[in-house]
């Protein structure tokens, strides 16, 4: 039995019908009701026949004008890094971890929505809050509250050592066992506040974002080649960089026991005091700890002699000795040459500037000139000497202070011991076995950590920093370490698969799909949004279940 609508006159009408067979089994319509004409008919007069039926059958009363909708939510972002942080282990880590049997709080769920937050988007504890409200979190407890999420980070320090140590354990299978090379590289991140605690890790220090002084902390970060952050270092933020290596490198070895650990890093990090340090570190544990470290700018005047001598392969290659490790240099000539001009371009005009100088000074001497300001040798001196320190030339080109006239030199041994290091990158390695076109290569993979750096603080945000307690400023810290580890995770493996889409892009187009609520009766009706083929195709390089209810 089904309903018909039917045309007569050019009325329509709404039939109640029925098909059965004649005496011949042909199939025949029987007219059962004629429920009369279609525009005469309002909801109203339908919807008690619509329940009359449901009654019939045993159904709940249900028409269109009792279904509530619920707002939608975002899923598809949400599910897909809850599956991802199961897949990594971080779910069992933490709960291990945070164990306690008088905590009142789901601590592991409030610490993967702040992580998630800081991947979908970013904002303080209150605005993570307002997130909450907008996405179907799996898994996460009601009633959350602001208390609950600063409780979470105090229990996440309170265990914080356990709590690395559990990570650790959770990534350690996906770092190779025979061979880790190490980068290792430190960034400055910008903190409000005016006022002092205990043990304060905000301090002023020269911002690396800025270039200025500003109040921030420093945070290091180990990885390894391919790209998989292993941990993470806070230090005060006015802290030297030489002075974090020891540390980290001690608890790199403690958790990652691999018998050989190669360390990249920059040469803001090398001093010649540290390097009898480290390798003292490789004797320990009869493991072998060795180094690719690029020599600071400001000793190679101790190269000069050495530089002169060398000799290089076509690739630009070539190998000494320096500070009793292996000294492995590479020359571009193209970007040497560009580097010559640009310095001898800039000398050239402050060389023209002091030369008008000296006309002015000759003519005003010379009563050539009745009008303006006067000169003096003096403000020549002054003006000059900004000009040269402003451009960083000071080396080449010096003011003589002790003349009574204005005067000037440039110093032409200073610019050609310049150019002998123009285009070419000094790096310093203890590693016997990497050919100087490997340890180059490694070392230019250090730009890998910089970008990790970029997505800590554009895409995770995790400046600038509002908490002012040390504990809750080294929590904000790991939760967004970690969200750094689940980013270069979907990055390692979205590359892998060969697709193109980078996480942030990914997470945006799956945050299209959506889950959605309805309530008819007593009856509450649950779904998702069609997914598209984009959609899918993100899971499956992602090695991750699609979603479904």
């Amino acid at each position: 039995m089904y309903t018909r609508i039917s045309e007569s006159g050019g009325r329509r009408y709404l039939q109640l019908v029925e098909g059965h067979r004649d005496e011949l089994g042909k199939v025949r319509i029987r007219v059962v009701a004629n429920l009369g004409r279609l525009d005469k008919l309002s909801p109203g007069q339908l919807d008690p026949l619509i329940n009359g039926l449901n009654r019939a059958v045993g159904r709940l009363e249900n028409t269109a004008s009792d279904i509530a909708y619920e707002s939608s939510l975002s899923y598809g972002d949400v599910f897909a890094l809850h599956e991802l942080w199961k897949d990594l282990g971080f779910d069992r880590a933490l709960s291990r971890a945070l164990r306690s049997g008088r905590r009142e709080i789901d601590a592991e769920a409030l610490i993967r929505a702040m992580v998630f937050n800081r991947l979908c988007a970013p904002d303080s504890k209150l605005g993570c809050l307002r997130w909450l409200e907008t996405v179907a979190m799996p898994a996460m407890p009601e009633g959350v509250t602001h208390q609950h999420l600063l409780r979470a980070m105090d229990a996440l320090m309170d265990h914080a050592e356990v709590v690395e140590i559990e990570l650790a354990r959770q990534i350690r299978p996906l770092v190779d066992q025979d061979l880790a090379i190490v980068f290792y590289d430190l960034t400055t991140v910008r903190i409000h506040g005016e006022g002092e605690v205990d043990d304060d890790l905000r301090a002023f220090g020269l911002n690396k974002e800025t270039g200025g002084i500003a109040r921030q902390f420093v945070l290091g970060v180990v990885q390894t080649a391919e790209g998989l952050p292993l941990m993470h270092t806070v230090h005060p933020g006015n802290m030297a960089e030489t002075k974090t290596m020891q540390a980290m490198l001690k608890t790199v070895l403690q958790r990652f026991p691999v018998q050989r650990v190669i360390l990249v890093a920059d040469r803001g990090l090398l001093s010649f005091e540290n390097i009898g340090e480290l390798t003292a570190l490789a004797d320990q544990g009869g493991r072998k700890l060795e180094f690719i470290l690029a020599v600071p700018a400001r000793r190679y005047g101790e190269l000069a002699e050495t530089f002169r001598g060398l000799s290089f392969s076509e690739e630009g290659l070539t190998e000494a000795t320096f500070a009793g490790h292996r000294l492995i240099v590479a020359h571009d000539p193209a970007r040497a040459a560009l580097q010559s001009a640009r310095r001898r371009a800039r000398i050239a005009e402050l060389d023209a500037m002091a030369e008008k100088l000296v006309t002015r000074l000759d003519a005003q001497d010379a009563g050539e000139t009745a009008r303006g300001r006067r000169a003096s040798d003096r403000g020549a001196y002054s003006r000059f000497a900004r000009a040269v320190a402003e451009a960083e030339l000071t080396r080449f080109l010096k003011a003589d202070y002790t003349a009574d006239r204005f005067s000037w030199a440039l110093d032409d041994d200073a610019i050609a011991a310049a150019e002998l290091f123009d285009g070419k990158l000094a790096l310093l390695t203890n590693a016997p076995d990497l050919t100087p076109a490997e340890a180059v290569t490694r070392y230019k993979s250090l730009a890998d950590i910089e970008r990790g750096f970029r997505v800590l603080k554009s895409d995770i945000e995790i400046a600038p920093v509002h908490h002012r307690l040390p504990d809750r400023i080294r929590a904000h810290a790991l939760i967004c370490f970690l969200a750094l580890v689940l980013y270069r995770v979907m990055r390692m493996r979205l590359k892998a698969k060969g697709h193109t889409a980078s996480p942030r892009t990914a997470l945006d187009l799956l945050a299209r799909i959506q889950k959605h609520t309805a309530h008819a009766g007593n009856r509450s009706l649950h779904g998702i949004s069609k997914t598209t083929p984009d959609q899918l195709d993100l899971f499956d390089a992602m090695n991750l279940p699609k979603p479904a209810l």
